[in-house]
């Protein structure tokens, strides 16, 4: 809570209820918190911005400030250190306000964030309760069809949890926006042919899955992720319109003519998907009358950079004047741009940014790394080593 204060005042806590809105405040002899938000919702793969004002007394001076979801050996883990959230975190501060934002935000962030500052003053440091919970929700559409046609249905954009008030909704047919529909609600006649899909306003790259209307001699394979992201959850979903109702089986094509099933029933699961999920599926429905399978279904998982590996070519001794090349590895998808680095204590200096993972320079003794990175994530290799002899 408020470990460190030396104050005996009392403390009290205002909660102001606006619509879906908090605003806490945390008030301790000139100490205070204020959260424009004590609860988030936010589309997975978007970016996040939380805000707060703090304020102390005048007689000290704030030393550090940064927010914090864990707590190791009693200390708080500043987000700039924790490795879970390397290369997607940034604080903004401006007077005694403090700005938290994190990009392509994922299952995993999904926590309590809390705002931390210290002071000069001796046991001077103040953490904020309750923080703010930061909640993570895809977009789907709910399909509500007709009692006086079968072909004429009642869409609706909907979310695991509440979305600001007043957002504004884009959709989608056949991949193409839909003109001057802003509402969470959407009614048409479905054709066979036809998906639909929404997205938020300001959110237009995180459309919901589609969906769409199965002739009653096919089959419908839809996946639960616009985009599939590497430990993510990902459900595909098989449907048909059989009578009697049909049994599932799902396969993986392997290049294995004799099929295994994966598994049975309409929905296969990845409760944490990896880039070796990565492949064609498919599913078949089987009743009495008979048995269809669906088309392929080709999963291409998503994923931050792979730890970077680097090479330098000639291996031998580097005499000066000569050419040396550095070659830096990464897997990642998609692909990985690069930046090269050279170690000058205290500060590293920036070289040269590729958009291939070599480079040919003449160089200096010292220290190179790079760094890998794509729309998901970076990590930056290690430290190799250069020395140049001198003729």
């Amino acid at each position: 809570m408020n470990e460190g204060l030396t104050h005996d005042a009392a403390l009290t806590v205002t909660v102001v209820l606006d619509v879906l809105y908090f605003t806490v405040i945390q008030v301790q002899a000139g100490w205070r918190v204020t959260y424009s938000s004590t609860k988030v919702c936010a589309l997975r793969g978007s970016t996040v911005v939380l805000r707060c004002t703090y304020s102390y007394p005048s007689t000290t001076t704030v030393q550090k400030s940064f927010w914090f979801t864990k707590v190791q050996d009693r200390k708080k883990v500043d987000l700039l250190t924790d490795s879970q959230y390397t290369g997607r975190v940034t604080y903004s501060s401006k007077s005694k306000d403090s700005t938290l934002t994190i990009t392509n935000v994922g299952n995993s962030d999904s926590a309590v964030y809390k705002f931390r500052f210290i002071t000069t003053q001796q046991r001077g440091s103040y953490t904020s309760d309750p923080g703010v919970t930061l909640s993570l929700t895809d977009l789907h559409v709910k399909v509500g069809t007709s009692i006086f046609s079968s072909s004429w249905a009642d869409l609706t954009c909907v979310s695991s949890c509440t979305l600001p008030p007043h957002s504004s909704y884009i959709w989608f047919k056949n991949g193409e926006k839909i003109p001057r529909k802003t509402s969470s609600t959407y009614s048409d006649y479905f054709n066979n042919a036809d998906s639909y899909s929404c997205a938020l306003q300001e959110h237009q790259d995180f459309p919901s899955p589609p969906v769409c209307e199965c002739s009653k001699a096919s089959l419908c394979v839809s996946e639960s992720s616009a985009e599939i992201v590497e430990n993510s959850t990902v459900t595909l979903t098989c449907s048909s319109d059989a009578n009697p109702a049909a049994n599932y089986t799902w396969y993986k094509k392997n290049g294995n003519p004799d099929f295994q099933p994966l598994s049975k029933g309409p929905e296969l699961v990845f409760s944490s998907v990896q880039s070796s999920d990565s492949g064609e599926f498919y599913c078949a429905a089987e009743n009495d009358l008979g048995r269809r399978t669906s088309e392929h279904f080709i999963s291409d998982v998503k994923y931050a950079p792979k730890l970077p590996s680097v090479s330098v070519s000639p291996s031998a001794e580097i005499v000066e004047g000569s050419s040396v090349t550095l070659t830096c590895s990464s897997d990642a998808n998609p692909a990985a741009t690069f930046k090269w680095y050279k170690r000058i204590r205290p500060l590293n200096t920036f070289m040269k940014e590729h958009s291939w993972s070599s480079t040919t320079f003449n160089p200096r003794s010292g220290e190179y790394y790079c760094k890998s990175e794509n729309k998901l994530g970076r990590k930056r290799s290690g430290y190799v080593s250069i020395n140049v002899k001198c003729e």
